[in-house]
């Protein structure tokens, strides 16, 4: 467990994180219900029946932050991509072959990354993305964002992420979204 601040960051394996779901499932909730997501209480209940599968892949991994007295301000998870993932093909343009091999080590597709709105801007989201890919072993990272959170945009590419494509998560029932890609072989960004 790292400490940030007044807040605590602890790593988790997917069974831990399903032990831990209530705390994700909160600060999903409040984290997405606001512009431009809009997240309903259906859609976190689907987003959380799917949670325990996800979590159940032997190299998932999450972090979760909490406050002093434990309440639950902040969570990150992913996973590896597979070979036969279908990240790659909710791009809307081509992706050359090169950048699309997978072999299940290669990309660590980040899933979600949220922070309760009075925890933000005290650099509880730098500290859960550092904790969940520490030792990760990837070349690089791969997420979505909504190109209306500009605060999570600008966050991202702080880090060193660029934008590769647009797509459709969700097999194109979502709003477009910006592919960022982050690659870890040229090391850490400096943070700004």
């Amino acid at each position: 467990m790292t400490r940030q601040g007044t807040v605590a960051i602890e790593p988790m394996d997917g069974t831990a994180a399903v032990r831990a779901a209530d705390a994700f499932r909160l600060i999903y909730a409040e984290a997405f219900a606001g512009p431009p997501y809009h997240e309903t209480e259906d859609g976190v209940a689907a987003a959380f029946r799917r949670f325990p599968a996800q979590a159940g892949d032997r190299a998932f991994r999450a972090a979760l932050a909490r406050a002093g007295d434990g309440e639950p301000v902040g969570m990150a998870y992913g996973r590896p991509l597979p070979s036969d993932t279908v990240w790659w093909d909710e791009l809307t343009g081509p992706v050359p072959d090169a950048v699309r091999r997978e072999d299940g080590r290669r990309t660590f597709g980040l899933m979600e990354l949220a922070v309760r709105g009075a925890w933000r801007g005290r650099g509880v989201a730098r500290a859960l993305h550092t904790a969940l890919l520490d030792g990760i072993g990837a070349e690089r990272v791969l997420l979505n964002v909504h190109p209306a959170n500009e605060a999570a945009t600008a966050a991202y590419r702080a880090w060193g992420y660029r934008k590769v494509g647009e797509a459709r998560p969700g097999g194109g029932a979502a709003d477009l979204h910006d592919v960022m890609l982050l690659d870890l072989r040229r090391g850490p960004a400096r943070p700004s």
